[in-house]
């Protein structure tokens, strides 16, 4: 097995032991020690790992070397409960996280009808809220409330009837009892989050551990030993399922899961149960298309923080009872109804790198580097770790899996390690002394009496916007949308501190940004994705090397590709720009100064420029996102003249003007000289107009530009 496979083995496994052991804290122990949302996260990872690598789920280590943990569907019971065999098994529905993953499992459903001659029934679904709370299976005989259990491993669970009996939603006896000769029905045991803030509250001043959420304090109050104490926590029920009923003689005929023809679908079988006296749930609604079970989805997501209790989803159920018998399950869900879970605030993925932000006022920000995810409803690749004494804190280290946090449109935190998931490679990351984004030496220094560090150089972030200014502009990147003040707000908000961050960006980080909405932050992602074509110029002067703007860029660029041609001129098929960039790199101070037009001081600061790890590390990293394009400087209508361009032009911008003359085999400069051949000047055309006329320079419009290159305006 190559190397590659056996680490991901590796992962898979260690995903397993530490899904296992989260599970048992959540369902068995109802103390988690991560959120609902984390461990979903983690699930995930392990089952897309094992869908993808059959082998990691067949060859594990640690003892599950068949079958996986995934295939479990709850907790073993506690000890301390008696134990209750299920009569019909508990299942639970699968998770689905988005609108193309809804189409798929719709897909599935049709599919399995058509396979069951079921094509020309009528498709209904049942949509109900997902109460984030506790299972709980209720059996009554003659009426009467005999059994309550939670789900367990959803063969054998827990016998909590004592405790059931206190929840005032739980009907001790039915309606129309003398109707029922037995019924088993399932449902969620909640509580309110008004009622967790004062129990936490009173908690709190006793010196006791806060329960984490209303989900927790529901688990743990059904489950407690003495039911007073259940009892005197206001605990409440919603049923949502008939998982048997049969009748009494008299009444046979009249309804039942079992032979009777009266509950033919989910929305009739909640209407049953509330005529038996069970509390439902009402917010239930049944559509005909995959549209508007996204538009309940997506109002529901909005509203879901306004109810009492909690909710972590939708679940959706095939509404005809005589499909979903069809239907059947898997090993461990139903095929006819999924969990519709959603966004996640929080997720887990793996931190890749810390780099540093660098503050309006100089103030150091470490920035976590993430493996994309997806978070709240968008894809981030970026996290705050805010000051060294949280990364100090956290006990965060680059190879970590890390539970990360999105609340809002703020930049994700990474909340908690997951040090299960370590494999001794993650070392402590050390704080630099240094950070090049501040300008001058990069060195830092501590704020006296704070946590935070900042950098000697006073006007070092000011330096940064000019350079990221500089790099997107037309005359460098041209990223269409990336001016000045997005740019800041990008590098205040800490997701970007140098050049190669712009072209990590993904949708999701820039939806966290002020004033970003989906259609502009589609639009930046298109302009980045394109303007990774760039001339070599263009990059060399998009980089801000002291002395050297486009002309120069321009003049090393020609010297070094036709270098690389042997002295040719000759445009290339097959340019090889990241080859001419390590000449560039590796070239003598000497041999910067033989380019005409680059003296001395020119050539020293482009020599010590690319001999700074950091300066070279940054094209590098550049590298891995850009194309370099060969200039086309070979021969051409305007071979041996010199333009300089002034004032505004009619229809050209001035660097579509300029790469017009390099195309045409000519040079641009920026200042007028005797050398000069020609000055197009435009409307307001400054000082070089005068210099020109002074100089005997001959001046000429665009219009004559334009015809000069055989263009007709």
């Amino acid at each position: 097995m190559v190397k590659i496979a056996k680490d991901i083995i590796k992962r898979a496994d260690t995903l397993r032991k530490t899904v296992e052991r989260h599970r048992r804290l959540y369902h068995t122990l109802d103390k988690p020690e991560i959120t609902d949302e984390a461990y979903d996260s983690l699930v995930r990872e392990l089952e897309s790992l094992e869908r993808e690598y059959p082998e990691a789920r067949l060859q594990g280590y640690g003892g599950f070397t068949s079958g996986s943990v995934l295939d479990r569907v709850g907790g073993e019971p506690l000890k301390e409960f008696t134990k209750v065999k299920h009569k019909v098994r508990q299942w639970s529905f699968d998770d689905i996280f988005d609108f193309d993953e809804l189409v798929k499992w719709d897909e599935k459903v049709k599919n399995f009808m058509d396979k069951a001659g079921l094509s020309g029934e009528k498709l209904e679904y049942c949509c109900e809220l997902k109460i984030d709370g506790l299972k709980v299976v209720l059996t009554y005989e003659d009426g009467k409330l005999i059994q309550s259990a939670t789900r367990g491993d959803g063969t054998v669970g827990e016998d909590v009837t004592l405790n059931a009996k206190t929840i005032r939603s739980i009907p001790l006896n039915l309606n129309n009892s003398e109707k029922i000769k037995s019924l088993i029905t399932v449902g969620e045991v909640w509580i309110g989050k008004k009622e967790l803030e004062k129990i936490n509250e009173q908690r709190k001043k006793d010196g006791e551990a806060l329960f984490a959420n209303s989900r927790n304090l529901a688990a743990g109050s059904l489950r407690q030993l003495d039911p007073k104490v259940t009892a005197s926590r206001k605990l409440d029920a919603f049923m949502y399922d008939i998982d048997g009923m049969t009748m009494s003689r008299l009444h046979s005929a009249e309804l039942g899961r079992n032979g009777a023809d009266i509950i033919i679908t989910q929305d009739q079988e909640l209407k049953l149960l509330s005529k038996l006296g069970f509390k439902t749930n009402e917010h239930f609604k049944v559509f005909d298309s995959l549209k508007g079970i996204q538009e309940f989805y997506e109002n529901w997501t909005k509203k879901r923080h306004e109810l009492d209790y909690g909710l972590d989803g939708i679940v959706i159920k095939i509404n005809s009872r005589k499909i979903q018998e069809a239907l059947g399950y898997t090993g461990k869900s139903p095929r006819w109804g999924v969990a519709y879970k959603f966004p996640a605030e929080q997720v887990t993925t793996i931190l890749e790198d810390i780099v540093f932000q660098v503050g309006r006022t100089g103030v150091i920000t470490p920035v976590a580097v993430l493996s994309p995810v997806r978070v709240a409803g968008s894809t981030v690749s970026r996290a705050t770790l805010h000051n060294e004494d949280e990364i100090k804190r956290l006990d965060v280290r680059i190879g970590d899996t890390v539970i990360i946090q999105k609340a809002g449109d703020v930049i994700p935190d990474i909340v908690q390690v997951v040090t299960e998931m370590r494999t001794g490679k993650e070392k402590p990351f050390k704080w630099p002394t240094h950070v090049p984004a501040c300008g001058g030496d990069g060195k830092i220094e501590r704020v006296l009496g704070e946590s935070a560090w900042r950098c000697v150089s006073k006007d070092s972030f000011e330096q940064q916007k000019r350079r990221f200014h500089y790099f997107t502009s037309r005359k460098c990147f041209d990223i269409d949308g990336l001016g000045p003040q997005i740019l800041n707000q990008l590098i205040e908000e800490g997701l970007i501190s140098t050049f190669d961050d712009i072209f990590t960006l993904k949708k999701g980080d820039l939806l966290n940004v002020p004033r970003f909405a989906e259609k502009s932050a589609d639009n930046l992602i298109v302009a980045i994705e394109k303007s990774k074509n760039i001339t070599l110029a263009r990059f060399l002067s998009s980089l801000s090397i002291p002395q050297v703007g486009e002309e120069t860029a321009y003049d090393v660029a020609k010297h070094f590709q036709n270098n690389l041609k042997n002295g040719t001129g000759i445009k290339s098929k097959n340019f090889d720009g990241t080859a001419v960039i390590e000449k560039i790199i590796s070239a003598k101070k000497e041999e910067f100064q033989s380019i005409y037009g680059v003296g001395e001081v020119v050539a020293q600061s482009i020599y010590e420029w690319f001999k700074n790890s950091d300066n070279r590390k940054l094209v590098s990293n550049l590298l891995k996102y850009v194309v370099i394009q060969e200039e086309d400087s070979a021969g051409g209508i305007l071979e041996g003249k010199s333009f300089v361009f002034t004032g505004s032009l009619p229809t050209l911008e001035r660097e579509t003007a300029q790469a017009m003359v390099r195309k045409n085999g000519g040079d641009v400069s920026s200042s007028v000289s005797k050398k000069t051949s020609y000055v197009v000047a435009g409307e307001e055309a400054g000082s070089k107009l005068d210099t020109a006329r002074e100089l005997g320079v001959k001046i000429i419009s665009e219009e004559e530009f334009l015809k000069m290159i055989g263009k007709k305006n």
